[in-house]
C-alpha cells in the first residue's frame, strides 16, 4: 500500500535558526515544509503552497503573526480549512486569549519541545481531517 502523502506545512518565523529546527523535524517525519521568513513571504506563500496547517511566530518585523492569521483565516478558500498554530514566546493568559480571537486554532510556546510540537501538528492534523470528512 503506498503511503500516505501527508499535507503540507508552512513555517513561518524570522528566525532561520528556529525555522531550520522546525523543518528539519518535521521533514523527517514525511512532512512536506515551506518556509516564510516575513509576514509578507508567508502570505504569498500561502497562495501557492495551500499548506493544510501553518505554523505561525507571532513576533515579527512587519506584518507580525496576529495579523497574518487574521488574513489566512478570511481567505476565500484556504481560510475555512487551514489549521493555523501560533509559535509563541508570549505565554500571558491575554496572549493565549488573542490568539484563539484572530482565528488561530492552536499554539505552541517557545522555547518548544519538538515532541510537543510535532504531537500539536498532528492532533491539528487529525482534526481537519475529521472536519473535511464531515
Amino acid at each position: 500500500m503506498a503511503k500516505q502523502k501527508l499535507p503540507p506545512i508552512l513555517v513561518v518565523d524570522d528566525n532561520r535558526d528556529n525555522a531550520d529546527i522546525i523543518r528539519q523535524y518535521l521533514e523527517t517525519r514525511g512532512y512536506p515544509i515551506t518556509v516564510a521568513s516575513s509576514g509578507e513571504e508567508a502570505l504569498a506563500l500561502f497562495e501557492t503552497v495551500k499548506p493544510a496547517l501553518v505554523l505561525l511566530d507571532v513576533m515579527m518585523p512587519g506584518r507580525d503573526g496576529w495579523e497574518v492569521c487574521r488574513v489566512m483565516k478570511q481567505h476565500p478558500e484556504l481560510g475555512k480549512t487551514v489549521r493555523i498554530i501560533m509559535v509563541t514566546a508570549l505565554n500571558e493568559l491575554d496572549d493565549k486569549r488573542e490568539a484563539l480571537q484572530t482565528g488561530a486554532d492552536d499554539y505552541v510556546e517557545k522555547p518548544f519541545d519538538l515532541a510537543t510540537l510535532a504531537a500539536t501538528v498532528q492532533r491539528n492534523l487529525a482534526m481537519q481531517r475529521t472536519a473535511l470528512a464531515s
